[in-house]
């Protein structure tokens, strides 16, 4: 048997929905920049990030994404060790900022349907899958809104725009 007849063997013998997240144009791949955060405890609508939120969201072709939230005026710690931070310092950055990464996954239509969380700063994340029931990301040609909800209920917007 020739190579040729193996590989499409190979090729009929692979499901159709295997193709799926290929069939349509992926809507959230690229580099995108945060605009606004805000999260809503009780009603109020409360910069997640401070004033100044500055992150970056990255979505690959491959199926992977990385996420570094942070508080642009979170002051730069006395040493510049950065195992060395005082308390104070170490939870102000920690409360302040997030970093994580793994995989994602689109639907037919080419939008986000969910993530599995591979790696994070806050370890209690790792190995989460959200769903859009936890997650949603809606995309209008250059921007996207973001709707995350914590599993006690509250609500964290992200307005992310695409970069170019």
């Amino acid at each position: 048997m020739s190579i040729r007849s193996v590989m499409l063997a190979l090729a009929f013998a692979i499901p159709s929905h295997a193709f799926a997240q290929t069939s349509a144009v992926n809507q959230v791949v690229g580099t995108w920049r945060m605009i606004s955060a805000t999260i809503d405890p009780g009603g109020e609508n409360t910069p997640a990030y401070g004033d100044e939120p500055n992150g970056l969201l990255v979505f690959t072709p491959d199926m992977h994404f990385v996420e570094v939230l942070t508080d642009a005026n979170v002051p730069r710690f006395a040493s510049d060790a950065r195992g060395e931070g005082t308390d104070a310092e170490n939870r102000k950055a920690m409360s302040r900022s997030i970093g994580f990464f793994g995989t994602y996954s689109v639907n037919e239509k080419g939008e986000f349907s969910g993530n599995r969380v591979e790696g994070a700063t806050f370890p209690n994340w790792v190995g989460s899958v959200r769903t859009r029931d936890d997650l949603t990301l809606t995309v209008d040609g250059d921007r996207m809104s973001e709707r995350f909800r914590r599993p006690e209920g509250t609500e964290i917007r992200i307005e992310w725009r695409r970069v170019k």
